[in-house]
């Protein structure tokens, strides 16, 4: 029996690729996936989110980015890209680039079609990368929000918010996020 070969696309093919595409993609070491659309209640939360990031950051040394920049993540076995939601970068990869390489905060708001995924492998890239100090996971469906934040030891602490009334606090950044910011105008079930 024979293997099929696939043809892994490089870093630069990609990168040129995603400049003219009508759909973003993710990389994955060479392999590329299509990313789906949300539901308006994940858009809302994802929005909610980035307006409060950036009204808490405008005039201070960090500043957000939506889900139209890449962040480039290089693990030991294979380089990948992915579109957060919500990033917020204190050092920036510059204007020109169409990716940044270090985050210090990630927001994740799941979906229905992606949230193993983003539970399991984009979770686990995106806490090896360096820089990174908050992974915040949004579920837009039900008051829950899980924030991974990097310990004094290096590990990570979860903590987990269900109450409207809380804060989560990002002194990595000099800013706070408000659950009821990131949930405002969204019906909960």
């Amino acid at each position: 029996m024979a293997l099929l070969r696939t043809h892994l696309l490089s870093e630069k093919d990609y990168l040129e690729g995603e400049l003219i595409s009508e759909v973003k993609h993710e990389y994955l070491g060479g392999e590329v996936h299509a990313m789906a659309g949300g539901k308006i209640r994940h858009n809302k939360a994802v929005g909610n989110a980035f307006a409060s990031l950036f009204n808490s950051l405008r005039g201070k040394g960090c500043e957000p980015f939506n889900s139209d920049t890449k962040v480039r993540i290089v693990l030991p076995t294979q380089t990948r890209f992915y579109y957060p939601d919500v990033q917020v970068v204190c050092e920036s990869t510059g204007d020109e680039e169409m990716f940044q390489d270090q985050p210090v905060v990630v927001i994740e708001v799941l979906s229905d079609s992606t949230r193993r995924v983003d539970l399991g492998e984009k979770r686990d890239a995106y806490l090896a990368v360096p820089s990174l100090k908050v992974l915040i996971i949004v579920d837009p469906a039900q008051l829950w929000v899980q924030v991974d934040r990097r310990g004094e030891t290096g590990g990570f602490v979860q903590e987990i918010y269900r109450e409207m009334e809380d804060v989560i606090q990002l002194p990595e950044v000099e800013a706070d996020l408000k659950v009821s910011d990131i949930y405002e105008g969204i019906g909960l079930e």
